[in-house]
């Protein structure tokens, strides 16, 4: 009798053994979607725009004896303009103002500029170039001449960039009014610092 109890349940457990046993229950690992990372839109450089600038500068008055060289200068003051883009190219226009300090022997100056600008939307940054007019009043002499440069803007955020700008200006016989003096051509160098709100 014993050897049929024994005999069963040894036919339990082949069996058991053939069904393969115990088996781990299988969890589903949760199914993790990537997400799409989308780069922040910088939007447009279109629109009128606004800000502050200041910097320094050199000026060579091709001195031929009648007043002291020009010389080292600060310049600090304001500009407004208007831009509009066309595909990868920006254009706009620019008035700006500014103060001009001279280190030494000349009087603080008014410098008043009315530019072209042409750009390139590169996103955040924008590089220009820039031509136009200037005006230089000061109480040795005034003058009118001609301005160029390139700067770069970067967007900070969508209504504020700051930016760099290097521009020449150019004014001829500045001395031929105020002194009758002719041949002294006042070449300044200036480079900035500005910042702009988009509006």
């Amino acid at each position: 009798m014993k050897a049929i109890g024994y005999a069963a349940l040894a036919s339990l457990i082949a069996g058991g053994a053939y069904a393969g046993g115990y088996v781990a229950p299988v969890v589903e690992q949760p199914v993790i979607t990537p997400v799409e990372t989308v780069a922040p839109s910088v939007g447009t450089w279109d629109g009128f725009y606004a800000g502050l600038q200041y910097g320094k500068g050199t000026g060579d008055l091709g001195n031929r004896g009648a007043l002291a060289d020009f010389g080292d200068f600060d310049a600090y003051g304001l500009h407004a303009g208007y831009q509009k883009g066309f595909g990868k190219f920006v254009l706009g226009g620019e008035l700006d103002y500014n103060k001009v300090s001279p280190d030494e022997v000349y009087s603080d100056g008014d410098l008043t500029r009315l530019r072209l600008r042409a750009g390139y939307d590169a996103g955040r940054f924008l590089p220009y170039v820039t031509l136009g007019a200037a005006k230089l009043d000061t109480d040795e002499f005034s003058d009118t001449g001609l301005t160029y440069g390139l700067g770069v803007d970067y967007k900070v955020a969508e209504h504020f960039t700051v930016g760099a700008e290097y521009t020449r200006n150019d004014f001829k016989d500045v001395l031929h009014d105020s002194l009758g003096v002719d041949g002294n051509d006042l070449d300044m160098n200036m480079v900035q610092v500005r910042a702009s709100y988009k509006f």
